[in-house]
């Protein structure tokens, strides 16, 4: 996989893009009241059971994938099998995510993600308000076949990109997912093309097509880190929020540091990587990007340090140039 791809791949997020068409008339909503339906569409994603497909692109890639998710007995599960490319599927139960990599005959331990569509939120989301105006469109849509109402969250400042959500009026489930540029503009999207909910949905659809009785098993190690007790200094964009610092394998036998932030929509994650000068000499450094995803890469002292996220390009770039590194800080 080439460098760009395999930054892609780790930092994969879910978000996607379909045309309204026209102007649409919004009105302005009170930001607890918009929170609430956030919330709610959160809860819908986690606790009610649906299956369909739902088509991702970014920038000029499109990806199907289908769904199942069964909450019962034995807690939340899941099954996410990709329809194009490389044949792929996530099996989640609870907080324990298996992605199935069949050419491979190999299965990786993932950490769960609260914000893979249809979920919205990193966290529980109470700076939302700050840094994003809410609106609504008084005009019902359909997606899926489903009558959905339009909320936009537009982003209060440069650091980050707006949303616009097409929520079930039923099931309060998000149908459509965009993310907006500083002009309104489409940029990625993901969007329901057929959705069942409730008795629609059976339990045979969470069985994997794979056997794998003889596929290796990989549990990346993730270990807890204090990346400013190891002399990092890093400026944290306004309104995001530190969510994870840890040590995680990237590749085989090579590990970083990752410090994980959010704004409860959007991410930024910056890695932390020892340089090798053999392995690492035609590696450049600067930007690389695809629809929101954003991506800059620095030399600092003897390391690698890449920040990437779904924001803005000049966000990460300032995030990425504004790290120092004190040695003496450490001791």
């Amino acid at each position: 996989m080439s460098d760009r791809g395999w930054f892609y791949g780790l930092a994969r997020g879910v978000v996607f893009v379909l045309g309204l068409g026209g102007m649409p008339a919004w009105s302005a909503e009170p930001a607890d009241q918009t929170m609430v339906l956030l919330k709610a569409a959160q809860e819908a994603a986690q606790h009610l059971d649906y299956s369909g497909v739902y088509t991702y692109q970014q920038g000029t890639s499109m990806q199907s994938s289908r769904i199942v998710h069964v909450v019962d007995g034995m807690g939340e599960r899941e099954r996410l099998e990709a329809l194009d490319g490389e044949p792929r599927e996530h099996l989640k139960q609870n907080g324990i995510v298996q992605c199935l990599l069949p050419r491979q005959k190999l299965i990786l331990i993932e950490p769960h993600r609260s914000d893979r569509f249809p979920g919205v939120l990193l966290g529980a989301g109470e700076q939302i308000p700050r840094h994003y105006r809410f609106h609504r469109e008084p005009t019902l849509h359909r997606v899926a076949g489903r009558e959905c109402s339009m909320t936009e969250l537009q982003a209060r400042d440069d650091l980050r990109y707006g949303y616009r959500y097409c929520i079930d009026t039923q099931t309060h489930l998000i149908l459509q997912a965009q993310t907006l540029d500083a002009h309104g503009q489409v940029i990625d999207q993901v969007v329901f093309n057929s959705l069942a909910v409730g008795k629609g949905t059976t339990h045979e659809g969470l069985k994997s097509r794979w056997d794998t009785r003889d596929w290796r098993i990989l549990e990346p190690a993730i270990e807890p880190v204090d990346l400013l007790a190891r002399g990092w200094r890093i400026t944290y964009p306004e309104g995001f929020v530190p969510l994870a610092e840890i040590s995680r394998l990237i590749r085989p036998e090579h590990k970083a540091e990752q410090l994980v932030l959010s704004d409860g929509l959007a991410a930024i994650s910056v890695f932390i990587e020892t340089f090798d000068p053999e392995r690492d000499q035609t590696v450049k450094q600067g930007a690389m990007s695809q629809g929101a995803m954003n991506i800059y890469r620095r030399r600092v002292a003897a390391y690698w340090l890449t920040a990437i996220g779904e924001v803005p390009a000049q966000t990460v770039r300032d995030v990425a140039e504004a790290v120092e590194y004190v040695p003496l800080a450490a001791h």
